[in-house]
């Protein structure tokens, strides 16, 4: 296959950014989007240019590193993330736009590599259980009702990727934090800071810059371990709850 690329380029978050263009040869279906962009690099370097900076780890689709707007969609054309989407998804000859994620409380560190530490001071907030946990706990110890188990679980496979904020027309990061808060607070583990992990948690989301929440619902289809939207509203109801409770202490 032989592809345009047209890729976002910026120094630093200082810098003017602008889209460059490459011309690739020889891509194989089989590849993924990142060793694509791998013999893009290959080719910068045998030319003498700085490769592009892009961000990765796992490349198996479990740590949600690989943060690129492809064509203007959050992980591109098919519901996963970028390091598993493969170059079978685009066509000979095809144009393809790769950009970081948009939204300001992503700055751009360089080309299409952002700062998400928002999120990490987000966990930092709540998105932990104070209560002690020694060794592994016998099976049975702490009784959990399926349906709890569940919809934790559920939460729990949200890896942080970020692509709800880049999909948000408002770059809100509500999906983010409600998976993160639904994970703990259903579990009996995650009661003591029910409360105020949610209140915490909202506040930080709130302090980081990110935009207002509008149920737009783009941030569920972008999500690509499908974490629903009805996880904002449950996050809804616990933070009235907490706020009513904080309001009659």
């Amino acid at each position: 296959m032989k592809l345009t690329l047209r890729v976002w380029r910026q120094k630093n978050a200082d810098a003017d950014g602008a889209m460059s263009t490459y011309e690739v040869d020889g891509i194989s279906p089989d590849m993924s989007f990142l060793e694509m962009l791998d013999v893009l690099n290959e080719q910068l370097i045998l030319s003498g240019e700085e490769p592009v900076a892009f961000d990765h780890d796992c490349r198996e689709g479990i740590c949600g590193a690989c943060s690129l707007v492809i064509n203007g969609d959050a992980h591109g054309p098919e519901r996963t993330t970028t390091c598993q989407l493969h170059m079978r998804s685009f066509k000979d000859g095809d144009i393809i736009d790769i950009e970081p994620w948009r939204a300001a409380a992503f700055p751009v560190v360089k080309d299409l590599v952002v700062d998400r530490s928002a999120f990490d001071r987000i966990i930092q907030a709540g998105g932990y259980i104070t209560a002690p946990t020694g060794s592994a706990p016998e099976a049975h110890a702490t009784p959990v009702p399926k349906a709890d188990a569940d919809f934790a679980f559920e939460h729990a496979e949200c890896i942080g990727c970020g692509a709800c904020v880049a999909a948000c027309p408002n770059g809100a990061a509500m999906l983010f934090t409600s998976a993160k808060i639904n994970h703990l607070n259903v579990l009996p583990q995650g009661a003591p800071e029910r409360e105020t992990r949610v209140l915490d948690m909202v506040a930080q989301m709130d302090a980081e810059g990110f935009g207002g929440c509008t149920l737009t619902g783009e941030c569920a289809t972008a999500c690509p371990k499908g974490i629903p939207l009805m996880s904002i509203t449950s996050m809804n109801k616990e933070w009235l709850r907490a706020t009513r409770k904080a309001a009659k202490r």
